[in-house]
């Protein structure tokens, strides 16, 4: 028995995305996906009459959503819909009020989770066989998320800060405190808001145009610590289920945490609903989100603050790029003015030395002598 060669699987996984990228029904994406599956053809017989099989991927299709087929569509119909103009706008508010309901419902439910999550996590132990290696996993998962926060957070960010304005981002990031501590007391980008805003204008002179349109759009949509924490989840979740990932389920797993943290809510626990679309994109089970709910009011901390300072880093860039670029424009107008002054002064030397104004300025001077004479 032979298996298929490597070239072979590589081009079917390729197939396998194309076909969960670009769906041929929105509607079934939404209930099944494109799944690769092997089957064993005969491929011959050997010198002692042996029928030999070969591993043959096939595709199939398998219960799950679609989300990578879902997401691109999304994104694609949010451009088309921009594209429109006002045309689109009735659309646009018509999905803003369904998430805003959608939302509503969330915040009513969040009421009741303290009490869920002690009965799912209760459920877990007991199905589990040792409870010391659950604590001990839970441990290092914690461990690895802070750990990805603190390496993204502490230098990561801060480099790209320097690279794009090459000042110390440190003594920027010091004015900070106070959104700091707030988005790790209330694991909320949204209510770290206005002391963000406040903290950005007064300590480190960020221009308000700027930081009251970067930040807003930045507690909505730069969620770096939501998908540093989201991807490690995952990995932990497949681990938990003996679940080996290969390299795609690897790269889904990076490119749905990218898209789905861009839509995550800036509230506490928002990032947790997208875990579960991560764990349908690669096939795992979503009950274990029960575990990530009892340890993400930690987790969540740090995720919320390497949120924040992303957006606040971003304020800053772009402050910096539009000095430069007034500094660049007011350089060249100051040489355009220069300029114009000494073409209008050669303009006046020229009118001054030529003969023709000398020649009407001395027949001026005459006339007045010979009407003089004339009287």
């Amino acid at each position: 028995m032979t298996s298929i060669p490597s070239i072979h699987r590589s081009s079917h996984i390729i197939v396998h995305y194309k076909w969960n990228l670009f769906p041929s029904n929105l509607v079934a994406a939404a209930f099944r996906s494109y799944a690769t599956s092997y089957k064993m053809v005969a491929s011959g017989n050997d010198t002692n009459g042996t029928i030999l099989y070969q591993k043959v991927p096939v595709g199939t299709e398998a219960d799950g959503m679609n989300i990578l087929g879902l997401v691109l569509f999304a994104m694609v119909f949010g451009v088309a819909l921009r594209k429109l103009g006002d045309e689109g706008e009735e659309l646009i508010r018509f999905f803003n009020a369904f998430n805003e309901a959608t939302m509503v419902l969330v915040s009513w439910i969040m009421w009741y989770i303290p009490f869920g999550i002690m009965f799912l996590v209760a459920s877990k132990i007991v199905e589990m066989v040792d409870v010391v290696l659950l604590v001990t996993s839970l441990g290092k998962y914690i461990f690895a998320s802070i750990l990805g926060h603190i390496i993204h957070g502490g230098i990561i960010l801060p480099l790209i800060y320097f690279g794009f304005t090459r000042k110390n981002p440190f003594s920027f990031l010091s004015g900070l405190i106070t959104p700091f501590t707030t988005a790790f007391a209330t694991c909320s980008s949204s209510a770290t808001l206005p002391s963000m805003i406040k903290c950005v204008e007064e300590n480190n002179g960020v221009d308000k145009r700027i930081s009251r349109f970067i930040l807003p759009i930045g507690a909505t949509v730069n969620m770096d610590g939501a998908a540093i924490f989201q991807c490690i989840a995952a990995v932990f979740i497949a681990q938990l289920n003996n679940v080996e990932l290969n390299a795609g389920q690897i790269f889904t797993i990076l490119v749905t945490a990218t898209a789905s943290s861009v839509g995550a809510a800036g509230i506490p626990a928002g990032g947790i609903i997208t875990i579960a679309i991560i764990l349908e994109a690669i096939g795992l089970p979503t009950n274990d989100l029960s575990l990530m709910l009892a340890v993400d009011w930690i987790v969540d901390r740090t995720t919320t603050v390497v949120n924040v300072e992303g957006d606040a880093l971003g304020a800053g860039i772009l402050h910096h790029i539009n000095q430069q670029e007034m500094k660049t424009q007011q350089e060249e107008g100051g040489e355009l003015s220069e300029v114009r002054v000494e073409a209008v002064a050669n303009i006046q030397a020229e009118e001054e030395t030529s003969p023709l104004v000398n020649h009407q300025s001395k027949a001026s001077e005459a006339a007045p002598e010979a009407i003089e004479s004339i009287l």
